[in-house]
């Protein structure tokens, strides 16, 4: 924790300060109105935050990040429409208490439940983080080609429902990884003469276009909807804060799996959200009231949800491997920067990553100040035209695709890639891995190249490992499982 002290000096910046607000503020607000998701507030701050010191950019955009989930709650209890897509859970028991004319309860319970499991997370990160970096200071590039292996096959086992679309997302995300000036032997690959190709496709314009512009098309289609009905004056803005705290077990054991569930590639807040609701409707004395307005649902869903933030975290800043696409733009960030995440950034930027745990708390500690004073001006978000929203987001879009690099060619990516991510959305593939593929693919290439070369071209340098091995053997495993208890299960569904 000594870090974490450490950190607030480096923090107590006029930037830093406003870039934690505002990044929480957006956040925020994004949750709050429905149809717009993290991913896509993220995509177009991204372009912004490359402006800004370091610290000040990351901190921007995790302000934003945890600020979302935050948010929202707020449509998915008061109006039955979850603000971004893992707030699903939340409505089952959240709009049945407004419903019984608890809304200030139910709000109180999640905002409790979700700084609970914010905080948690900081925590884990601060302990988890240095001890995984100290551990991967030994690794080698065939450890880091394991670790790349097990990454793309927990995308694919995280889509279970969208497998094929989402190996084809992952492989032409893979693809496009492979464009621009090959580093062994300096050769172009796929520019067809193209200058402005040889440095690779760039992520910015192709996460700008894939969550941002293609959500505005969305909502340019959107019909209007009708915003919440309920009177948001608080009587006490702290009533029902320590609530939460009643349930210890539950919210002990949510907390532990959102923990757990974001360390896995892929997994995250959706994968958490639901084993925790289910295992605590399965645990609980009354099973019957969940869906119906019972608390430990609501505290189930909202401290999981919460305690993922931080711990995907953990295997980007120790191994340099993003787990989704959010830490993905926040590796972006840290390259641009040229700070390299991994084993080697708590010796050479120490006073980065303790102002990165301060920010973290911080973060918390402000967006639940913010809803505690703010709900009822919050609320009203919902009442917007989507409509409106879809064109400022296509308006901001643009203007952050281009004045990344002031280049007409990284605007016309991201209209590409706009109309890429609106297919995609209509048939149901995930954009997801695509963005995935296009950062772990020449990781991928790169430590693949290295291992042949130490190894003179002998692929047994992966197996003869005891670590890459395990690694290789866990992926392979999860994914002959997979396939198996698939199998199996249209077998059964067959009719004879």
């Amino acid at each position: 924790m000594d870090s974490v002290i450490a950190g607030f000096e480096h923090i107590l910046t006029i930037q830093i300060i406003l870039a934690l607000f505002l990044g929480a503020i957006c956040g925020i607000a994004v949750g709050a109105i429905p149809g717009l998701e993290p991913a896509g507030a993220m995509a177009i701050l991204l372009p912004f935050s490359l402006q800004l010191e370091p610290l000040a950019g990351i901190t921007l955009l995790l302000g934003c990040y945890g600020g979302a989930w935050y948010g929202g709650a707020i449509p998915a209890i008061l109006i039955k429409v979850p603000g971004t897509p893992v707030n699903v859970l939340t409505t089952y028991d959240g709009y049945p208490m407004t419903r019984r004319g608890e809304a200030h309860r139910a709000l109180s319970l999640a905002y409790s439940s979700s700084f609970i499991g914010g905080i948690c997370s900081v925590m884990a990160l601060v302990f988890l983080a240095p001890y995984l970096a100290g551990v991967a200071a030994s690794f080698g590039p065939p450890e880091y080609v394991a670790i790349a292996v097990l990454a793309i096959a927990s995308v694919i086992l995280a889509h279970y429902n969208q497998v094929g679309g989402a190996v084809m997302s992952l492989g032409f995300g893979m693809f496009l990884g492979t464009v621009g000036m090959e580093s062994v032997f300096s050769t172009q690959r796929y520019t067809f003469d193209q200058g402005w190709l040889l440095g690779g496709v760039p992520l910015v314009p192709v996460v700008i276009g894939l969550f941002a512009m293609s959500q505005g098309f969305v909502l340019l289609t959107s019909p209007s909807r009708k915003g919440p009905t309920v009177n948001m004056e608080y009587s006490n803005r702290f009533r029902g804060l320590l609530e939460a705290l009643r349930y210890p077990k539950v919210l002990g054991r949510s907390v532990g799996l959102g923990l757990t569930m974001g360390l896995l590639p892929g997994v995250g807040e959706f994968g958490a959200q639901f084993l925790s609701y289910s295992i605590t409707k399965r645990l609980s004395k009354k099973p019957e009231t969940f869906g119906k307005g019972a608390p430990e649902g609501l505290i189930a869903s909202e401290s999981s949800i919460s305690a993922c933030t931080s711990t995907v975290m953990i295997p980007l800043l120790s191994l340099g491997m993003p787990t989704d696409p959010l830490m993905a733009m926040v590796l972006t960030v840290f390259m641009i920067h040229n700070i390299v995440p991994g084993p080697r950034l708590f010796v050479d930027h120490p006073d980065f990553v303790s102002g990165l745990y301060a920010s973290l708390f911080l973060a918390n500690i402000l967006i639940l100040v913010i809803l505690l004073f703010a709900t009822k001006y919050i609320t009203k978000l919902a009442n917007f035209n989507p409509r409106f929203i879809g064109a400022c987001v296509m308006i901001l879009a643009l203007i952050g695709s281009y004045t990344q690099n002031y280049r007409v060619s990284d605007a016309l990516i991201m209209i590409v890639f706009a109309i890429v991510g609106r297919i995609m959305i209509r048939n149901d593939i995930p954009a997801f891995p695509m963005v995935i593929g296009l950062v772990l693919g020449p990781l991928f290439e790169w430590r693949f190249a290295q291992s042949l070369s130490l190894s003179n071209g002998d692929m047994m340098v992966f197996f003869e490992r005891p670590i890459s091995a395990t690694l290789i053997g866990l992926a392979v495993g999860a994914l002959l499982i997979f396939g198996w208890t698939s199998l199996r299960r249209k077998r059964n569904a067959t009719p004879v």
